[in-house]
């Protein structure tokens, strides 16, 4: 799916949920939680030796970076941001960059 249409399907499945009715630093502050988790698990996944666990751990893992991405998407669509050129510019921005 490319971004545009993700986005609207995002804006679409908030409406019908009611989320669009979450204040902006609610929203901010679920992101903050997302990423908290998405922290956790990859701690947890560092942590664990058990091949068995690693496999739930990862699957765990990808449900919280969904998350993640799911609330940045939102938070763009709060501000009109398309990120299909939000992400176009700032691959020309890293294109002529230089990291040490």
């Amino acid at each position: 799916m490319e971004w545009k249409k993700f986005q609207q399907y995002v804006e679409d499945f908030c409406e019908e949920k009611g989320f669009d009715e979450v204040s902006d630093e609610e929203r901010y502050l679920f992101f903050m939680s997302e990423v908290g988790e998405m922290a956790q698990e990859m701690l947890n996944y560092r942590y664990t030796e058990s091949l068995e666990k690693k496999a739930e751990i990862k699957q765990a893992l990808s449900h919280e970076i969904f998350d993640v991405i799911w609330n940045a998407v939102e938070i763009a669509n709060r501000y009109e941001i398309n990120l299909t050129e939000a992400f176009s510019e700032k691959m020309e921005i890293n294109r002529k960059r230089t990291w040490s």
